[in-house]
């Protein structure tokens, strides 16, 4: 058949395949914007990941030596923790109300900060002891890390202390933060294209059930990688944590010994499968840092010169958290505790949750 038809308007309008078919043209129309849809949601998913890596997004990690996508510039990280900063310090009871504590902290947290790689010994650090029976520690981007007085209670030594302090340092230097939102802002992109595409085919046609089922399968199966990025940076802030203590001259079996802590009070409490965790069970965990201490920090092993200080520790915090009032409870918890059972079910609750830099 000749491409071309006489037509009285359009003498050379290109015939098209359905219509050649003795289809109507309406139905042909929707099926080609249809497919234009779908073609520009591809286009623009394309140009929004080529345009923010080619922005300068896209960079290698001096702390992890990841090449890592970040939407963030530093110093909006350090704007972002310095504005949150403040409603966490509240929503946690504040500060403990030690001036002399506060600086016990700071000193090991700022000595490891400027241990720490690239331009983060700049950041302007800041460490809080929060006045909260929680067990918990979290750090926000930019370098604001606390740690609750609930935990800091549980702990036994200085390296103990210095690996939760690394551990968060380590989520900071990894740029965790930033991570979780870009990645976050790139998966709700992606779903929003997914809903456009499937918004588009109207009809109840097999292409169009197909596109609708495919939502909720990205979002369950976009939800579980997320929740596997999770535990993959618990690791990686691990590892970081025993980096930065060891630099200092503390023994990384700190590192281990706490989550033996969480193991032991997380024992016998009903915990879901660990896939479907944003952390990695203790346990697992106490295995992966034995094998290091047995291996790249074999060479701490034994040698005074890393030290745990036990009697520092009790000397300068659990002594002065002794003298101090007990610290209030949370009005959000408050239901949840039994009479005189305040500390043992925030501690139960809490541990699953550590850090809280990888809290929803």
């Amino acid at each position: 058949m000749n491409r071309f038809t006489h037509d009285r308007h359009h003498p050379t309008r290109e015939t098209s395949s359905c219509e050649a078919r003795g289809h109507a043209a309406p139905s042909c129309r929707r099926w080609r914007t249809r497919l234009g849809e779908r073609g520009s949601a591809a286009l623009l998913l394309s140009l929004l990941v080529l345009g923010i890596c080619g922005s300068g997004g896209c960079s290698v990690n001096p702390a992890t030596g990841k090449r890592q996508f970040a939407m963030m510039s530093m110093s909006q990280e350090i704007a972002l923790g310095a504005e949150a900063a403040p409603q966490f310090t509240e929503e946690f009871g504040g500060p403990v109300p030690d001036p002399e504590l506060h600086r016990y902290i700071s000193d090991i947290g700022r000595r490891m900060a400027a241990e720490t790689e690239g331009e983060f010994p700049s950041v302007p650090w800041e460490f809080t002891l929060l006045n909260s029976p929680v067990i918990n520690a979290f750090a926000l981007p930019g370098g604001k890390v606390f740690i609750t007085r609930g935990l800091a209670e549980r702990l036994q030594n200085e390296a103990q202390l210095a690996g939760v302090i690394g551990h968060e340092i380590g989520h900071v230097t990894a740029r965790h933060g930033n991570q979780r939102i870009s990645q976050a802002t790139g998966f709700q992109i992606g779903m929003v294209i997914v809903a456009t595409v499937a918004g588009a085919s109207a009809e109840r046609s097999a292409t169009a059930a197909a596109v609708q089922a495919a939502i909720p399968a990205v979002m369950i199966g976009g939800q579980l990688v997320l929740l596997k990025f999770g535990r993959d940076e618990e690791l990686e802030a691990d590892a970081l944590g025993m980096r930065y203590m060891s630099r200092v001259g503390y023994n990384p079996l700190g590192q281990r010994q706490v989550m033996e802590i969480f193991a032991g009070l997380s024992s016998g409490a009903a915990r879901e499968p660990e896939w479907l965790s944003t952390h990695p069970f203790p346990e697992n965990r106490v295995e992966r840092i034995t094998r290091m201490l047995a291996g790249e920090y074999a060479y701490t092993q034994n040698d005074p010169a890393f030290r745990l200080g036990e009697s520092e520790y009790r000397r300068n915090v659990l002594d002065r958290l002794r003298a101090l009032p007990p610290a209030p409870v949370p009005a959000a918890l408050l239901p949840l505790s039994a009479p005189g059972s305040a500390e043992g079910t925030f501690a139960i609750g809490a541990v699953g949750g550590w850090c809280g830099c990888c809290a929803p």
